[in-house]
Order: C-alpha cells, then structure tokens, then sequence
C-alpha cells in the first residue's frame, strides 16, 4: 500500500473523568452507570442516533439472562417489554421507533456529554496507557482526553488502535455470518406461524417448522444459506421481526466488504417477503414496514484480556471470585460461518455463569475497558455472553469500575474488585449466589 506522511496539531475540546466509546447495549449502561456512580462522562457514538443494535441495528427480542438487579431490567421495562417476556430467548422484540428516543431520554437524565456522528479516529496514549481519543466529526478533527476509556464499540476499535491483542473468528479465520434484521407487518395472528430459532420446534401443520423452511430451500423456494427462517413477535400485534437474511465470509472490519454485504442482505429482504407471501398460512399480506440502517455483525475482534474465559466454563456454569457479571445465561449460538442454521450439530446449552473482572481488561494496555461482544474469550465463549442483555450488564459493572478508577486515581488494573462488587451490590446488583 502507498502511504503518505500526515501530521496535524490536534486541540483538545474537552476533558473527563470516563469516555465510552459507542452506545450501543453496553455503551450505555457504561456510560449511566459511571455518571450515576459520580463521574463527568462523554459518550462517543459514530452515528447519529443512541442505542446500536437496540436502534439502527433493528436486533430484536432483547435476548439472554442475567443475575437480578442489573441496568437490563430497568432497560427493558422502559422499552415497554411486558414482563412475562423478560426471560431471554421468548420475548417480543421492543418497538425501535420509540426505543430512539426512550435511550437518548435515559443517557440524557445523567449529564452525560454525548458526541453523535463522531467516529474514533485514532487514541491518544502515553507509554502503555490510552489517555484520550481523537474524533473524526463534522467539525473536523479534535480529542477528548480522559482518566479512563471504555471501549464498547462492538468492533473493539479503539482496543485495536491503541494495541492490545487481537482474536478474531474461529481457528480457520471465518467469523459468524452478517445480518440485516427487518420488521414486517399484517401478519395474521390467528394462523402466522412463530419460530423462535434454531432451538424452536414449533409445527406448521404436523411437520416442524424448520424442516418445512429446509425442505423449501432443498426444493429452491429458499436459498439454501436462508434455511433459518427466523420469526419473533414484536410488541405489536400482527408484526414480526425477522432474523433470516445471512451473508457468509465477511470481516465487517475490512470497509471494502461493508456496502457489497449490505447490498446482497437487503436483496435478500426481497426474496423472503416474496417466500413469506406466497408459502405461509398468515403472511399473505405481510409488508416490509423497515429494516435495520446498519448491518447486523455477530462477531469480529475478541480483545485478549487478563482472562480468557471459554465456552466450556459456561457450560459448566462456573463462579469467580472476581465476578462482575452473574448468572448470565444463552446458548452457545455458533450461526454456521460456511452455511445456514447452526455450525454445530447439537446446541450447547450453559448453566448461569460468571464473567470475571479479568475478562475486560486487555493486556499490554492500561486505562482501558472493554465491554460488550469484545471482550476476552474464545470463539465459542464469545458465541453465549454476546447477545444484549448480558451485553447490558457487561457495560454497567465496567461503568462503576471506571468511575471508582477516576475517583481513586488508579488504573482497571490496579482497582479493588472487591471494593468494586461492594458498590454494585450495594447498588442492588446480584453478584454472588
């Protein structure tokens, strides 16, 4: 690649106790749990709307578990999520309209300095430790410095710019398949069909569901890579959301593959309603109401950290001492990176496991975070704690942690997790069985 020299004096707009980078699930909970725990707190976005896969990601229902008394509760009830659909994997998706504002309303309430459409173009660090980040606005480039940096960006970019090691995909490189979600509507409720996921044996007459879907893409009514016709509830009555368009062998993180990706999902949207239309009892007069404004990334980096949990704990539900999240519960969810369903032939369920404090802080850098899908674990480990909810709870420990550094003057590495698991079950938090 032909490279250039640039050099550019960078000012400074602005300085804080936290910086979270990206509000999505994780970012903010990170973000309302460092300013409810006293922090000044800036809250750094790429696009022009909070919420992430909550909102432009159009990711619905709000899935997996957690211990009682996390931000995932308060979150949901204020999405408007009954709570009988509370318990992961059967709920209905929340309404993402009104979801845009109901969290620009809960990172509002905290003071929180919030910088939409700023995209992080570079960290600022001394030695090993990351003392600020440097936007890419509108306004053109500035930095904001900070005590400590939370890097909830889902894409791990700002543990990549500043160093730490990086994992991505399975041992043969290939990461779990890209997705854009869309909600249709006029359904009818008394004879359209529902289907969870791939764990789902719900019937459509006496053949089950996903058979009827795989038997379909063996006949060519399907491609054979949109097998998984997934169909969730939403809130509302006579929609569903849709998790079925798949495409294999993208890295979301190589820009060059972004716009091909998104071509080929929303072409793909296409296909299914024209499949739904025309092949399922209910759905006959089903439309496209919208559809995500960004596509949906299962996995890219994995930021190696001073713990690198594996899907195997999970399973086995195992405990820490340094557990920051507790109870957290899904499925080992592989979406087949070389085809449709499941790339494993039988699901791995997990008992309610911890997550480790050691788990978020990465190695080889210092005053950095990491929460959300790019923290330390495996492929499989990575496959379970990535859905929201646990997403959610990730960001809120990781939030009070960075506020009680900033108080304390000390680094992730050097804070008291003990004193840290003290304010969160103070705080209600449930860490401990």
């Amino acid at each position: 690649m032909e490279t250039i020299r640039y050099s550019s004096n960078i000012g400074v707009r602005a300085s804080y106790d936290v910086i979270v980078a990206g509000a999505g699930p994780a970012g903010i909970c990170a973000a309302v749990a460092a300013a409810r725990n006293g922090a000044k707190v800036a809250l750094v976005e790429r696009y022009g709307v909070v919420g992430g896969n909550l909102t432009v990601g159009y990711v619905g229902p709000i899935l997996g578990m957690v211990g009682k008394g996390t931000m995932r509760d308060e979150l949901v009830r204020l999405l408007g999520v009954p709570d009988n659909d509370m318990i992961g994997i059967t709920g209905k998706a929340h309404d993402f309209e009104r979801a845009k504002l109901v969290l620009a309303e809960f990172v509002s309430h905290e003071n929180i300095d919030v910088y939409l459409q700023s995209a992080v173009y570079d960290v600022v660090k001394e030695g090993d430790a990351v003392r600020g980040l440097i936007l890419a606005t509108n306004e053109g480039h500035f930095a904001l410095m900070a005590k400590v940096v939370v890097d909830a960006t889902g894409d791990a970019v700002v543990s990549y710019l500043a160093g730490a090691d990086i994992e991505k995909g399975r041992e043969d490189g290939l990461m779990q398949p890209v997705t854009l979600e869309f909600t249709i509507d006029g359904v009818d409720e008394r004879k359209g069909v529902i289907c969870i996921g791939d764990v789902d044996e719900v019937k459509l007459g006496d053949e089950r569901f996903l058979d009827y879907c795989k038997r379909c893409a063996d006949n060519g009514l399907l491609p054979h890579h949109l097998a998984a016709v997934r169909l969730h509830p939403t809130i509302n009555s006579g929609e569903r959301q849709v998790n079925t368009t798949q495409e294999n062998g993208v890295d979301i993180t190589e820009v060059e593959s972004i716009f091909k990706a998104d071509l080929s999902l929303r072409r793909q949207i296409e296909l299914l309603m024209n499949f739904l239309r025309n092949n399922l009892p209910g759905y006959e007069n089903c439309r496209c109401k919208s559809s995500g404004d960004t596509t949906g990334v299962r996995e890219t980096r994995r930021v190696m950290g001073d713990y690198v949990i594996t899907a195997e704990e999970l399973a086995a539900g195992c405990r820490f001492d340094d557990a920051i999240v507790h109870k957290a519960e899904f499925i080992v969810d592989i979406h087949n990176p070389a085809g449709a369903g499941q790339a494993e032939e039988k699901i791995q369920y997990c008992k309610p496991y911890d997550l480790p404090y050691r788990c978020f802080v990465p190695r080889k850098v210092e005053n950095l975070y990491t929460a959300g899908r790019c923290i330390s674990g495996t492929h499989r480990a990575h496959a379970s704690y990535r859905v929201m909810s646990i997403c959610m709870a990730m960001g809120e420990a990781v939030g009070i942690a960075a506020s009680l550094c900033a108080k304390e003057g000390c680094s992730p590495r050097e804070l008291d997790v003990k004193h840290l698991q003290q304010v969160m079950t103070d705080k209600g938090i449930e860490l401990f069985d």
